[in-house]
């Protein structure tokens, strides 16, 4: 099994950052323009990404003390894939995000991370925007 562990910065409050990842049914919003599409029926969502790929993700786990939000991918390019995003508060104003993938097979790494990285850069941007407005 591989994984991709991420982190970055993000200059917003802990609560405000987390408001947004709590709220999983609007992933779309919060990693635009990553994503384009977010749909959510009991604890399965679907996202669709900027180029039309349609992924389903079962919500495991929303923990409000934690911070974290996990979730299982369904389908997709990986036979099996999990993962957990965090949130941890990294100073005044400021929030570390913690994004932990794990997914078989061990060759779809470099696309993962590719979309990962791309995630984290969406999200950083969207949350510092919205604080702005």
């Amino acid at each position: 099994m591989a994984s991709v562990h991420l982190e970055a910065i993000v200059a917003v409050d802990l609560h405000v950052a987390w408001a947004a990842l709590a709220n999983v049914g609007r992933a779309d919003k919060l990693f635009a323009p990553v994503l384009n599409g977010c749909t959510l029926e009991g604890d399965t969502r679907t996202v669709t990404f900027a180029n039309g790929m349609a992924v389903r993700e079962q919500i495991i786990d929303i923990d409000a003390a934690a911070h974290r939000v996990a979730y299982a991918v369904q389908g997709a390019s990986a036979t099996h894939m999990h993962a957990g995003m965090q949130l941890r508060h990294a100073g005044t104003g400021l929030t570390r995000f913690v994004w932990l993938s794990a997914f078989l097979p061990a060759d779809a790494r470099p696309n993962i991370e590719a979309l990962m990285r791309q995630g984290v850069m969406a999200l950083r941007a969207n949350l510092e925007r919205a604080k702005g407005s």
